[in-house]
């Protein structure tokens, strides 16, 4: 069982809202920012394929609603990138996905990729605070609710790719997991529990030459 797995009572199941219930737009934002984020996501999810599990049994998402919270079920987050190891790739095992509810499918993601913008990295980097009566922040969602075990994000304009672990804090009961940052030695991340690798790669994509965020096997970039 990965850490960040949700479960819910069985008898509440049934008067849950479900993905056909949800908006899977972006509620207020007219579109991605730029040409480079859907790029970037995509081959992110070309290239997540973890060796342990089926690709059946893989969810690689981009631009994805996340709802996470049952007693607020209109809150989500909407990662640039998402990987999700042991759940179908298709909801409910035949329809592709509108979005990703925590309460429905009970298995939280195992790596969050985000991609910065001048006018959200404050909040990916965990710098902003949460209002009263807000949602909570993506930094305290991924760390605090979810657990995502693996938080990563990339700054293409800085070439800066920073990766963060999450881990129990047993000095800290009010915020029982915390974020804490992993050291990538020549830019890369090994992921062992999944035998694949994430890290920065110097080509060309889609007819761009530059640096990319994608995994890779044992083998290598």
């Amino acid at each position: 069982m990965f850490i960040g797995m949700v479960s819910f009572p069985r008898s509440k199941q049934n008067s849950l809202l479900t993905m056909y219930d949800l908006p899977s737009e972006e509620v207020g934002e007219p579109g991605l920012p730029d040409e480079f984020h859907p790029l970037q996501a995509l081959l992110l999810r070309k290239t997540f394929q973890p060796r342990r599990y089926w690709p059946e049994r893989v969810l690689s998402a981009m631009d994805l609603n996340v709802y996470y919270d049952v007693q607020h079920p209109l809150w989500y987050k909407r990662p640039d990138w998402f990987g999700v190891v042991g759940v179908s790739c298709l909801y409910e095992e035949q329809d592709l996905r509108w979005s990703y509810v925590i309460w429905q499918e009970k298995v939280s993601p195992i790596i969050v990729v985000e991609l910065l913008s001048p006018g959200t990295e404050a909040e990916e980097l965990g710098q902003t605070v949460r209002q009263a009566n807000e949602p909570p922040t993506k930094w305290e969602v991924y760390e605090q609710i979810l657990q995502v075990p693996y938080y990563v994000v990339y700054d293409r304009y800085e070439h800066q790719f920073r990766a963060f672990h999450v881990e129990r804090d047993r000095a800290n009961p009010a915020k029982p997991y915390r974020y804490q940052a992993l050291a990538l030695p020549d830019k890369r991340l090994w992921l062992q529990e999944l035998e694949l690798g994430l890290g920065v790669w110097q080509g060309n994509y889609d007819g761009y030459d530059g640096l990319w965020l994608r995994f890779y096997q044992a083998s290598g970039l």
